[in-house]
């Protein structure tokens, strides 16, 4: 029979960076100001259908005084996106019951987060969820764990492939992720000097983008550009005949399309390349801002726990960390970036191409 309060902890759906310092700041706020038992569930709903968690505690994670859980990417729990769970809720939802937990800390994307919601809500558990994804587009939140590394990510691949572009004249097509939400691209974009950035939520079109790169040619020694691609956006109407062209397919991306698009529609000759950062976003030591959002969310979810708040997430707004209901969040996730928004308006100023929302005049 136990005596001290045990709350699990798992981590869920795609990993990123940060998710070992949400881990970090819960373990030690758990164990060294409520004396409280963590549990870490290995492989999400995957741990709790198998039972399988191991008791964390802070002297076991630390190695001669080193703290590895700051600025190690990735999660040390596992994690998985994958698996039947409506198949196995009931099992799952024992799991809860068989590590004897009081509650459980979820960390996860709106799609992991939903799932765990649903299953709490069955079997009345005492549910937190942490926000976490690349994509930054879980609602009620300004920011999700993993985000700001990622555009740093983004922002260092761009530096690098300007010089190559430059060097070349050539029309760089860098390919990254959101597939519903264009956050990571926009401000990737922006932070790394794109000339073009195309996003789900803002129509755009080839002669758009063939028009902004006869601009940027007419007005300027530049021959060059840099062109930021999130996976989501749409294939343009009227280009089912691809004419052995890119079809967009999990072999050949978005990325390469808008390459084929602007060889296909050029007047000019304008020679292209494609870089696909695809899962190098998700990888890397987790920048310092990461690294206090983590912390911060970590703390406040035992906090939580604590108070006896749960069917909660909690949430960056305004500078500090709220509780928001789950419910809620879930209503309105995914979020996406208002057409309309201040860095929308901020990229167009520079003279960024973000669709066709916006003309440049001659």
């Amino acid at each position: 029979m136990k005596n001290r309060k045990r709350i699990g902890i798992l981590t869920s759906g795609g990993d990123c960076p940060g998710l070992n310092a949400v881990i970090r700041a819960v373990v030690s706020h758990a164990t060294l100001t409520y004396d409280w038992e963590v549990l870490g569930i290995s492989y999400a709903t995957q741990g709790l259908l198998e039972g399988k968690a191991t008791t964390l505690k802070m002297h076991g994670l630390d190695l001669r005084g080193i703290d590895p859980l700051l600025f190690m990417g990735g999660t040390i729990l596992g994690t998985i996106n994958k698996g039947d769970t409506l198949a196995h809720a009931s099992e799952i939802i024992a799991g809860y019951q068989t590590l004897e937990l009081d509650s459980l800390i979820g960390i996860g994307g709106d799609g992991s987060l939903s799932i765990l919601h649903n299953l709490a809500h069955q079997g009345n558990w005492n549910f937190v969820g942490v926000p976490k994804t690349i994509d930054n587009d879980v609602a009620l939140t300004e920011r999700s764990v993993g985000f700001d590394t990622a555009v740093n990510t983004i922002t260092n691949a761009l530096n690098a492939l300007t010089f190559t572009a430059a060097s070349h004249d050539r029309v760089m097509i860098v390919e990254v992720m959101g597939r519903k939400a264009g956050h990571l691209a926009l401000q990737a974009g922006i932070a790394g000097g794109a000339d073009m950035i195309l996003i789900p939520e803002i129509p755009y079109s080839i002669e758009g983008i063939c028009q902004h790169l006869a601009q940027l040619r007419d007005r300027s020694w530049r021959k060059f550009a840099i062109v930021v691609v999130a996976e989501g956006i749409e294939v343009l109407k009227g280009s089912s005949d691809f004419n052995g062209l890119c079809q967009p397919t999990s072999r050949c991306g978005m990325g390469q399309y808008i390459a084929d698009q602007i060889s296909r529609c050029s007047t000019q000759k304008i020679e292209t390349r494609v870089s696909v950062l695809g899962h190098i976003q998700r990888g890397g030591i987790p920048s310092a801002l990461d690294r206090l959002v983590a912390t911060a969310f970590g703390k406040a979810a035992v906090d939580l726990v604590a108070q006896g708040k749960y069917d909660q997430m909690v949430a960056w707004q305004n500078g500090q960390v709220v509780a928001v209901p789950l419910p809620e969040v879930m209503l309105q996730s995914p979020s996406p970036v208002d057409a309309n928004e201040y860095l929308v308006l901020t990229a167009r100023s520079l003279g960024i191409y973000v669709g066709d929302d916006f003309q440049f005049s001659e």
